[in-house]
């Protein structure tokens, strides 16, 4: 599958074919801006509260062109920061998307590291318990499966089923060929009556 393509479309374009549970909540976002769109299958990543032993295991397992999408189930420690998240973008690793906070955030914007979660701490988490990864998670408040099509960017987080990504991509496609074909003076006369025929004027 050509999981690059998946980026010729934001979030919002995917808000069409897809439903809301394959959204992400708000408190995901960029973590430094002007982050590229980014796009790949998901290696998925449940960690144990206060450690990162399994996230630091994932960027030597996940395939290259994967995204590493991560449960930290914690807001208390970081659970990547600068050099580990450098070692991943080397290793061909497109990006990482965390329910959690990071840190070194200068050191991953300078790196151009795609990153997206909740926030930053200082404060670095243990490493114990070496937890099975690429497993079925939840992050940002819904479901995502190993090899689930990840596209992140300043728009937010679409999670795309594996199984459906081929048909979800072209819906989108021709939802978005339909929308250029129309003048914007087209788009806004079509609104105004759909939303008069709800006042029935």
């Amino acid at each position: 599958m050509d999981y690059d393509k998946f980026a010729d479309f934001s979030p919002c374009d995917y808000a069409g074919p897809l439903k809301r549970e394959s959204f992400m909540d708000c408190g995901i976002k960029e973590l430094w801006q002007g982050i590229p769109r980014i796009s790949g299958p998901a290696f998925t990543v449940e960690m144990v509260g206060g450690e990162n032993l399994s996230l630091h295991r994932a960027i030597y397992e996940a395939p290259v062109g994967s995204i590493i999408v991560a449960q930290s189930n914690t807001m208390d420690y970081a659970v990547i920061g600068g050099n580990v998240s450098l070692i991943a973008k080397k290793r061909g690793i497109k990006g990482f998307v965390i329910d959690g906070l990071v840190r070194d955030i200068g050191e991953i914007r300078e790196n151009q590291v795609a990153i997206f979660g909740r926030g930053v701490i200082p404060m670095p988490g243990g490493k114990k318990n070496a937890v099975p990864v690429n497993i079925p998670i939840t992050a940002g408040g819904i479901s995502v499966n190993p090899g689930d099509i990840i596209v992140a960017d300043e728009e937010g987080v679409a999670v795309i089923p594996k199984e459906k990504a081929e048909d979800i991509y072209a819906q989108t496609k021709a939802n978005v060929q339909k929308e250029k074909e129309m003048s914007f003076e087209q788009w806004a006369a079509n609104h105004k009556d759909k939303i008069d025929s709800f006042y029935k004027i």
